[in-house]
């Protein structure tokens, strides 16, 4: 990781009055939590001859619930993950008001665990369930901890409160996330490959000064960056914090 990359980063980030940061998978690897596309991601985990993005999907949940949550339970709950740097870090900067949103793709709520108030989840979050029946609210462990379908008290399927394959980003969510964008002077993207739609054309709304890519692999978004790192964004962000407390 070159030095002037953090230099210029943080030159910026200084400059910058309203900063949104949009991510995805590559945020949380570092608590954990695998991401999508790598050998050992999400999208490795075949059950049979059923890919994840069908067993992921709205008809599935519907039509095979027991498997749905098998699956669930084994490849998307991470009860121990913990913020890591990235998501500390980008605490840190919402202290300062310079930090206006968050816009992820993420469902770990690993940056509202952080501290985190501005952040719009795109896909949901695995900590917020209900139940289909009476609405009433359920932890993630109560999924967890169940075996088969889990059930409310009133009998009802408790379904959690994610964006499956199939249907639409919430509505309010989304808007919210392109207001943000829209008013950004510095768009830092990062964790992310931009494969995912609807969630990575949001990203077509900034009209802002400074955009900042860094991801490990190649982004349709590369080539309009001003600054574009091929590094894990915890160590990114990790440097950072430690640049500017020696500096301190």
């Amino acid at each position: 990781m070159k030095e002037s990359d953090i230099r210029m980063l943080s030159d910026i980030i200084d400059r910058s009055r309203r900063i949104v940061f949009f991510g995805g998978a590559g945020v949380s690897t570092a608590s954990g939590i695998p991401d999508f596309r790598s050998a050992t991601g999400l999208y490795s985990q075949q059950e049979g001859n059923l890919s994840p993005e069908m067993i992921l999907s709205k008809s599935f949940f519907y039509l095979q619930p027991e498997m749905f949550f098998d699956f669930y339970r084994k490849h998307m709950l991470f009860p121990e993950a913990r913020p890591n740097a990235a998501h500390l870090f980008l605490y840190e900067l919402e202290q300062t008001d310079k930090l206006r949103g968050i816009v992820t793709q993420n469902i770990d709520g690993l940056h509202r665990a952080a501290g985190n108030i501005r952040v719009y989840e795109l896909h949901g979050n695995v900590h917020e369930n209900y139940c289909m029946e009476c609405n009433a609210s359920w932890p993630m462990e109560k999924i967890l901890h169940s075996e088969g379908i889990p059930r409310c008290d009133c009998g009802g399927v408790i379904r959690p409160n994610i964006v499956l394959y199939g249907e639409p980003l919430e509505k309010y969510v989304c808007i919210g996330a392109r207001r943000e964008i829209t008013n950004a002077d510095t768009l830092i993207v990062a964790g992310t490959s931009l494969a995912v739609e609807p969630a990575a054309s949001l990203i077509d709304d900034f009209r802002g000064r400074h955009l900042i890519v860094i991801n490990r692999e190649p982004t349709p978004a590369d080539e309009r960056a001003e600054l574009l790192l091929r590094e894990d964004v915890a160590e990114v962000f990790g440097q950072l914090t430690f640049r500017k407390r020696m500096i301190k």
